[in-house]
């Protein structure tokens, strides 16, 4: 009888360690906290729900001021606007808007914000007129002049974003 009581003493502690140890388990797993190493949040698409007749005001390159009626212009749309958009903000420092442009690997022009979400840039629809000079370097590419063909943005090289 005493051998009896014994063993169940040793399967009831066995088995309050066994439970007591499934109820810690969740504890220490929740409060890691550990590194901050996760992806950046999904891109953000700005031009989701924009209004075309009255397109929100855009932080982006506006047409040279002040151009003589003599200069000659052209006017970019589609992709050699994305580009020229690129190009003005490639070099700049910090983030958001106003910040440096990223050109990713599927042709899109895009910023990251402060929280390292992507957010993806399209030119106005009405163009961004350059002078001819300055925008000779954009006469391969769909939108010069609002010409419908010519090349896009995905055989250029991209330069992605530092990882956060």
């Amino acid at each position: 009888m005493n051998t009896i009581f014994q063993e169940r003493k040793i399967v009831s502690r066995l088995l309050a360690v066994f439970l007591s140890a499934l109820l810690i388990v969740p504890m220490l797993t929740s409060c890691g906290g550990g590194s901050q190493t996760s992806a950046p949040p999904p891109p953000v698409d700005d031009t989701i729900g924009r209004n075309v007749n009255n397109p929100a005001p855009r932080n982006q390159p506006q047409a040279k001021k002040g151009l003589s009626t003599g200069q000659k212009v052209a006017i970019l749309v589609g992709a050699a606007a994305l580009y020229y958009i690129y190009n003005q903000r490639k070099n700049a420092q910090g983030t958001g808007p106003q910040g440096k442009y990223y050109l990713s690997k599927n042709g899109r022009v895009y910023y990251r914000d402060e929280q390292g979400r992507a957010h993806w840039v399209t030119p106005p629809p009405e163009g961004i007129r350059v002078p001819e000079s300055e925008a000779q370097q954009y006469r391969d590419f769909q939108g010069y002049n609002r010409r419908p063909t010519g090349r896009d943005l995905t055989d250029i090289t991209a330069q992605p974003a530092p990882a956060l």
